[in-house]
């Protein structure tokens, strides 16, 4: 499931900028995999209840330049784009986030041309403050502040 989601180019196009190898796609599980031994945090699989489909992954974590804030993030396959799935999954995210420490600070990462990720994290209250280059990707840094 994973791979099938992440070689995907046009997918990937606003995380790595393309789909990844083979290779890089097993590092990132594997990577994913140690996040995920993280209490209460991690990545998670996005499931249609009512059909049981896979429909992408996503993530809370604490970020990885600032631990004492939380970053999410969201992935999902082409077919299942605009259809309010976004808004269900930072919903989801954010009360998460509020269960284990409502005073937190969280992060959202994005391609700054992903116009469609941006409106999602505006709309629950994100606002921009870096927009730049990082690690030789073009980034922008969302924050919904809580403190």
């Amino acid at each position: 499931m994973f791979r099938e989601l992440v070689k995907d180019d046009e997918i990937m196009r606003y995380i790595s900028g393309k789909g990844l190898t083979s290779k890089q796609a097993e590092d990132k599980f594997n990577a994913i995999l140690e996040i995920n031994a993280t209490p209460h945090l991690g990545y998670f699989k996005v499931i249609s209840l009512d059909r049981q489909l896979f429909l992408g992954d996503c993530k809370l974590v604490s970020y990885k330049k600032d631990p004492s804030v939380f970053e999410i993030g969201y992935l999902l396959k082409k077919r299942f784009w605009g259809q309010g799935i976004g808004t269900k999954i930072c919903e989801s995210m954010l009360a998460m986030a509020s269960r284990i420490n409502a005073q937190k600070d969280i992060v959202g990462i994005i391609d700054p041309d992903n116009a469609a990720s941006r409106a999602l994290l505006v709309k629950f209250g994100f606002e921009s403050f870096f927009l730049g280059v990082e690690d030789d990707v073009p980034t922008e840094k969302l924050i919904l502040k809580r403190t």
